[in-house]
């Protein structure tokens, strides 16, 4: 695993942990978080120190896997709550309930598995980072090509306004109708010079009159091809602009306080 953690701004992730105190060992904990650093502190030193009731006093705990990419908070404390109640959940119910013999653990990743290929969250940027490779298994269904599986740790970047922006306004106009654009979607290769209505932009993506949700496509300026859901964290100000280098070449994806 590297040492070097990857840096990520905006960041948004659904975490698992693994007990590894002999008394309480094999259980696990699934929660949100905006720093995991952090979160795994606090899981560690108690309720006291913001950690949650059901990890307290269970430890040593470790985060193995986290999933990343969410567009924003609500999108992954749904996915928490659904990878936390799989039977409960309607987008689930395919999934069949734990086998006596199943390892709560093994079940987890089974879950987390059937997840990744059912909307809204198949259609999401997300990316499987596993933490611990003491701890790493084989999905036993493959997530969505779109989705790469990382490894090695993460540092959660809080993003401050540059002091640099000029407050110079200037007209721009939509590539695609020409009318003229308040707010608009701009490409994500930084060289490109595209700024258009979110709707204009979306129709060069939408690939089938039954598609509600682009998945991806082609910039016709610069013929880069992107998610469709890394323009929208981009247009949300909810974008790094170093992962389009793990997003360029993708080729299939979108979407629809730390919780215990």
């Amino acid at each position: 695993m590297d040492n070097e953690a990857d840096v990520i701004e905006h960041f948004y992730g659904v975490y698992l942990l693994y007990c590894t105190n002999p008394k309480y060992k094999g259980r696990v904990y699934i929660g949100y978080t905006v720093d995991p650093n952090r979160r795994v502190k606090q899981h560690n030193k108690g309720k006291q120190y913001g950690g949650a009731w059901k990890t307290s006093n269970k430890g040593p705990w470790l985060m193995v896997l986290i999933i990343h990419g969410f567009p924003n908070n609500i999108s992954a404390l749904r996915f928490e709550w659904a990878w936390q109640h799989p039977h409960t959940s309607r987008r689930l119910h395919h999934v069949s309930k734990k086998k006596s013999k199943e390892k709560v653990y093994d079940f987890t990743i089974r879950v987390l598995s059937e997840m990744l290929l059912v909307g809204p969250w198949n259609r999401l940027p997300l990316t499987i980072r596993w933490l611990n490779d003491d701890f790493i298994r084989d999905l036993p269904k493959s997530p969505p090509i779109h989705m790469p599986i990382c490894h090695g740790s993460v540092i959660s970047k809080k993003i401050t306004p540059s002091t640099t922006e000029t407050s110079v306004e200037r007209i721009v106009f939509c590539h695609f109708c020409k009318d003229e654009v308040e707010k608009g979607m701009k490409c994500l290769n930084p060289d490109c010079v595209l700024v258009s209505h979110v709707i204009c932009f979306s129709k060069c993506f939408f690939k089938s009159s039954g598609e509600y949700v682009p998945i991806e496509g082609e910039c016709p300026l610069c013929h880069k091809v992107y998610l469709w859901g890394d323009l929208v964290r981009k247009f949300k100000g909810c974008y790094d602009s170093s992962d389009v280098k793990i997003r360029v070449d993708a080729g299939d994806d979108f979407y629809g306080s730390d919780s215990d």
